[in-house]
């Protein structure tokens, strides 16, 4: 995990899912509610996901 700029988060902000991007600004409220949750799940999950094992380090012997 890097640090977390406001820069970082403009940029998740950016590639959460579309249709949550577009639905902040319905009328509805419950559709902005769950428009809300997405985006803050998407940029919480991308901040602090634990690094997936790409298997690009060689195992060492012990």
């Amino acid at each position: 995990m890097g640090i977390i700029t406001v820069e970082r988060i403009a940029e998740l902000i950016e590639e959460a899912p579309g249709w949550a991007l577009v639905a902040l600004t319905m009328p509805q409220e419950g559709l902005r509610e769950a428009a809300r949750h997405e985006v803050a799940s998407y940029v919480y999950n991308s901040l602090y996901a634990l690094p997936v094992d790409g298997g690009e380090q060689l195992p060492l012997p012990l």
